[in-house]
């Protein structure tokens, strides 16, 4: 298992999408109090995830990771592959 990731992704991308694809589904909030990075930090790498498709936001402030992101950790998938969803 070789994952691709792209320009955009930082280190930490790869543990948060674990720990999403681990619990389902979390908060920032949680996952600062996990250890992982501040709920700042990890907000805002979340919604870099969501844009490119590796989560979803299915309630305000709440991530799920995605098949592309499930892909992605298998090494099924070249985050280079995929392109950022306006938002507006």
């Amino acid at each position: 298992m070789v994952r691709q990731s792209a320009e955009w992704m930082q280190p930490l991308d790869d543990r948060l999408l674990e720990l999403l694809d681990e619990e389902g589904g979390l908060t920032p909030q949680v996952i600062e109090e996990r250890g992982i990075t501040s709920s700042d930090h990890a907000s805002r790498r979340c919604r870099q995830l969501a844009r490119y498709g590796l989560l979803s936001r299915p309630a305000r402030g709440f991530y799920k990771i995605t098949e592309e992101g499930r892909a992605y950790l298998a090494g099924d998938l070249d985050a280079d592959d995929l392109e950022p969803v306006d938002e507006s």
